[in-house]
């Protein structure tokens, strides 16, 4: 088995499975090349007794095929007619666990869950079948269903209202690497890179296994860029439609959204999206973007001092962000078109953007270096747009409400060097911390951190308006 890296939560979660004396139905789900499937191969001590993975836009007949090609291979026996059905599918799995599990804990691993769940197949009712007849009084017993389309996850399995409602006793989501794990993993497979290469090649693939394996040594982060995005066969260059067409079955609504944040880095709301996109109002806007977010797309924040109807949505899945500003109806293609596009101002403000987004995704890691990981607090956005054209508007990107009667501002800046307040910037600091205590009414006191790549080249300069600093090298802590 390989080393699984980072995950410990997960890793820990699948210990105690393993070692409990239940039966288990465990849920995994997150979207695609995230590393689902690697975990449930490489993360029990034994080896899965039975594996079957379901086949993408296949007929029951395939898939029935299949089955029985897979119990065929877990069994060593002659091969096995195909059952005529899904009843008789799982009778035949039944038959081939019932000495296993007599024996010791068996694992047995159904990949692509909902891509076997054809219409009409009846594969479904089968499993709960499965399940509730037999599997679920079988104490030795470990049923683990994955998929990478979260909603149907969800809706089918997790918030099951027939006979799977509540018997689902363990759940992953599974999220894409932090920076830090992203880290740990390169340097599994030789890759020596510094904080800074590591976090440019993070802002264009994000924390994802399946991308970051096709980093080799020797190679730098625009390198690495170049040949996956920019070259003909590289393997970021058409993945976009790829991902989402495998997850959502009508993925072009899903697709305007996410083109539609990527055009607002300081996010929408709800009604903006809906106008946007034009979308109809009501469950339909809402199921995309529930769909959205529990696939890892975009993420709601609600903005400080408003209630949840306030929500603000972005997208936060950076090759998707990257792809859309870089990739998408680009004629630049070949060697050194990222090394080009690097030196222009549109990367400038892509990069910031960008460092924003992973920074909102390492909030403990902040949390942990400003000292206050033990302090109860709330995150958020905050943004002020003026009534009148004498006053000036405000946006905040990370707000920490802390239980000690503080807040901390948290400014984000990516930059090649130690950045440097300018006094225009200093000026713009303090009207955005004043604008915000007038508008909140807030009554604790307001400090100001900055979160930067190198720090900050000259604090000095404005005694007292940064408050603490945090460097790149804090958010790859594990």
């Amino acid at each position: 088995m390989e080393t699984i890296i980072g995950r410990s939560t997960e890793k820990k979660l699948l210990l105690e499975i393993a070692k409990s004396g239940d039966a288990e139905l465990v849920a995994i789900y997150g979207r695609r090349r995230v590393g689902k499937t690697f975990l449930v191969r490489n993360g029990f001590s034994r080896e899965l007794a039975f594996e079957f993975s379901g086949i993408h836009h296949a007929s029951l007949d395939q898939q029935l095929e299949g089955f029985s090609l897979a119990l065929t291979h877990a069994s060593g026996s002659l091969p096995l007619a195909k059952p005529e059905s899904w009843l008789k599918a799982f009778e035949m799995l039944k038959q081939y666990l019932t000495p296993l599990v007599k024996k010791q804990r068996t694992v047995i691993f159904m990949d692509e869950f909902p891509w076997i769940d054809t219409p009409k197949s009846g594969f479904l009712p089968a499993f709960e079948q499965f399940w509730n007849i037999w599997a679920s009084r079988q104490p030795k017993l470990v049923v683990v269903i994955c998929g990478s389309a979260a909603s149907w996850m969800i809706t089918k399995i997790i918030n099951n209202k027939g006979g799977l409602h509540n018997r689902v006793t363990k759940r992953i989501r599974l999220l894409p690497f932090t920076i830090g794990e992203t880290a740990a993993y390169l340097k599994n497979r030789k890759i020596k890179l510094d904080k800074y290469q590591l976090l440019q090649l993070y802002m264009a693939m994000g924390g994802i296994p399946h991308y970051l394996k096709e980093v080799v040594p020797g190679e730098s982060a625009a390198q690495v860029i170049d040949k996956l995005c920019f070259t003909k066969d590289g393997l970021l260059v058409d993945e976009f439609k790829n991902l989402y067409f495998s997850l959502f079955d009508n993925a072009q609504s899903h697709i305007d959204i996410v083109k539609a944040l990527a055009k607002k880095g300081k996010g929408l709301s709800r009604q903006e999206i809906i106008d946007t996109c034009k979308l109809t109002t009501g469950g339909h806007a809402t199921k995309l973007l529930d769909e959205l977010i529990e696939s890892g797309f975009i993420a709601d924040y609600i903005p400080f001092g408003k209630t949840s109807r306030d929500k603000l949505y972005k997208l936060v899945d950076e090759y998707s962000l990257f792809y859309l500003k870089y990739i998408d109806g680009s004629k630049a293609t070949g060697s050194g078109t990222w090394l080009k596009a690097m030196t222009g101002q549109s990367w400038t403000s892509w990069s910031g953007n960008a460092f924003e987004s992973i920074c909102l995704k390492h909030i403990p890691q902040i949390k942990k270096t400003m000292g206050i990981e033990a302090i109860y607090t709330e995150e958020s956005v905050w943004r002020y747009q003026p009534k009148v054209k004498t006053e000036k508007g405000a946006q905040i990107d990370l707000l920490i409400d802390r239980n000690d009667g503080c807040i901390s501002v948290c400014e984000m800046k990516f930059s090649a060097k130690p950045f440097e307040i300018t006094k225009t910037y200093a000026i713009e600091l303090n009207n955005k911390i004043d604008c915000f205590r007038q508008q909140t009414g807030t009554k604790k006191t307001v400090f100001l951190t900055m979160v930067t790549t190198y720090g900050v080249k000259n604090t000095g300069s404005y005694p007292g308006l940064v408050q603490s600093e945090v460097l790149m090298d804090a958010l790859f802590d594990l």
